[in-house]
């Protein structure tokens, strides 16, 4: 579709100008009204958070994300650029962008008293209209503000004049949406800073006189103050901040499971697909659920979801590596692939006491265990698994699991134990999935290490290999 080219051929389709929250809030109520999603791609928050950003937007509000890690406060943030409108007029060849039928800056006043209605336009993409800087203590006012170009000014430019400032990021975002992350990270001079930009919405340069009519809807992320002794937000800065958005981490397993495989990286290699079990997909979550919930881990800093998607990343691949030296067709996870997880939660999890260097790793340990007993109460029943625990009563019935045992192996094995092997057939059945050697071994793993966590069999070692017995 073509677009005007000079301000008087947009002033003949009606044009009006419009702010930049204005603009949002009429595209939060055109998807409203439609029962389009304002934010397709975020899982979990429908309920909770996104009802609370609809409400900011539709009061014209900047808005401040606070929440520990890995609580899709970013990308949430650069969510919003898709509730702009897809293209917008400003007059070409000027340094800020200026709508250019209500001109705010001497720059684009001047071009078009000199022009007129045939001043050329140019279209900004609603991409192009989004900046975003992460808070650090060396950020100054001249990277968010500006700063006078002393080489303009010796070329002859008045300090009145516009033309001489070097414009920092939030000018330049002039007609769109400014953020920062981790805003207490910013000191708290340079906080202050922020006050006219919130407010009076204009801002000064090394105290010249120079006014800038800013159309920004600026938004933060920060972690709740207590969390670390980093830094804080102003009292002041808070107070000019229309809303407060408190996220959280998923309130459902069925959520975590989707934010996992959505942003997991499982589709590899389509020689050897990996085909990861729901259960095993639950393990994960409820183990990182179950780490959220511990008195032995620091909870002011918070388990991020980048934790539960790393994790599932090592499964699969030493599920992947099995297959890749089995010679198997797919790669399909076991519960025996679980300690390597241990790999992406170091440095994830902050424990109150860390006796040494092993204490990370045996908590990890038992987070898993007590994960897999939690799921399997929900595939199994007492009763049949007392067949299977019967069998192992002789004290000569065992059978050898790990994570470099192929799944037609193992699958081999349980033919051999009465009970087994119909369990591991019906969980499959119940999730949809062939009863073939890769589902069937995960399954039976899956069975067989729930009754060790709940201490109806037990594992033991021998020659680097391990078994379970009674």
């Amino acid at each position: 579709m073509s677009r005007p080219g000079t301000v008087g051929e947009l002033k003949a389709t009606g044009y009006k100008p419009r702010s930049v929250k204005q603009e949002l809030r009429q595209n939060t109520i055109a998807r409203l009204r439609t029962n389009q999603p304002l934010f397709p791609d975020i899982i979990g928050f429908d309920d909770t958070v996104i009802p609370q950003i609809a409400n900011a937007l539709l009061s014209q509000h900047d808005i401040l994300f606070l929440g520990l890690r890995g609580q899709a406060k970013t990308r949430i943030i650069r969510a919003l650029p898709q509730l702009l409108d897809e293209y917008i007029p400003t007059v070409a060849g000027v340094d800020l962008p200026d709508d250019p039928v209500a001109p705010q800056f001497r720059q684009t006043k001047m071009i078009l008293a000199e022009r007129g209605d045939d001043t050329e336009l140019h279209w900004i993409h609603r991409d192009d209209r989004f900046a975003e800087k992460l808070a650090t203590p060396d950020v100054t006012i001249a990277d968010l503000i500006g700063e006078i170009d002393l080489v303009k000014h010796a070329e002859g430019r008045h300090l009145a004049d516009e033309s001489v400032l070097h414009y920092g990021l939030i000018p330049r975002t002039n007609r769109g949406i400014f953020a920062i992350n981790e805003l207490p990270d910013l000191a708290p001079r340079i906080q202050v800073g922020l006050f006219n930009v919130l407010e009076e919405r204009d801002v000064q340069i090394r105290g010249f006189n120079i006014r800038l009519n800013l159309d920004l809807c600026v938004v933060f992320s920060a972690n709740p103050e207590d969390y670390t002794n980093r830094g804080r937000i102003v009292t002041p800065l808070k107070d000019r901040i229309g809303s407060v958005i408190r996220t959280h981490y998923p309130l459902r397993t069925e959520d975590a499971v989707n934010i996992t495989r959505q942003n997991a990286k499982l589709d590899r290699d389509p020689n050897c697909p990996i085909d990861v079990p729901h259960y095993m997909h639950e393990i994960i979550e409820e183990t990182i659920r179950l780490a959220r919930t511990s008195t032995h881990i620091n909870q002011q800093s918070g388990v991020s979801v980048r934790a539960s998607i790393s994790c599932a990343e090592t499964m699969a691949s030493n599920a992947e590596r099995r297959a890749i030296v089995a010679g198997e067709p797919r790669a399909v996870p076991r519960v025996s692939d679980l300690p390597n997880i241990a790999a992406s939660c170091r440095g994830k999890l902050e424990l109150m006491l860390a006796d040494d260097e092993k204490s990370e790793d045996k908590l990890i340990v038992a987070l898993i265990g007590e994960a897999v007993q939690n799921v399997a109460a929900n595939y199994t029943d007492a009763d049949e698994l007392e067949t299977i625990v019967q069998q192992f009563s002789d004290g000569k019935t065992h059978i050898e699991i790990g994570d470099d045992v192929p799944g037609s192996d193992l699958a081999a094995a349980i033919e051999n134990i009465k009970g087994l092997k119909p369990v591991a057939e019906r969980i499959c059945i119940a999730l949809e999935r062939p009863t073939d050697p890769p589902n069937l071994a995960s399954a039976a793993e899956f069975v067989l290490e729930s009754l060790y966590v709940s201490n109806r069999l037990t594992k033991y070692a021998y020659h680097g290999q391990t078994f379970y017995k009674r």
